[in-house]
């Protein structure tokens, strides 16, 4: 009896493969809505680390609870200036990456 290999695929090839090469309407969707859901779950996770509720980290941002609620569930989009007073009223340090055509730039 022959055995037959297991054929095994990177993470990059099964989204290249079921979503969408790199460049590609879907893809860029796909990524998009992936880091605003890990975004979410990251302020949500500062959040309560602080021990705030919504409401309370709302009136520390100067938004309502709702705009909270919706960074946290990523159902909608929110501008970098919120996302920077978000982290700021939970003290929580940010770093953004920029990289244009595969060479890192580092902001001081």
């Amino acid at each position: 009896m022959a055995k037959t290999e297991i054929k095994s695929y990177s993470l990059a090839e099964m989204k290249d493969k079921y979503i969408g090469k790199t460049g590609t309407v879907d893809r860029d969707e796909y990524e998009y809505e992936l880091n605003m859901e890990v975004l979410g779950r990251m302020i949500k996770t500062a959040r309560q680390e602080r021990n705030l509720t919504q409401e309370q980290l709302g009136e520390l941002v100067g938004v309502q609870k709702s705009q909270i609620s919706k960074l946290e569930s990523s159902t909608n989009s929110a501008t970098i200036d919120t996302i920077l007073k978000v982290f700021k009223a939970l003290k929580a340090e940010i770093n953004f990456n920029v990289k244009l055509e595969k060479q890192m730039i580092k902001l001081a």
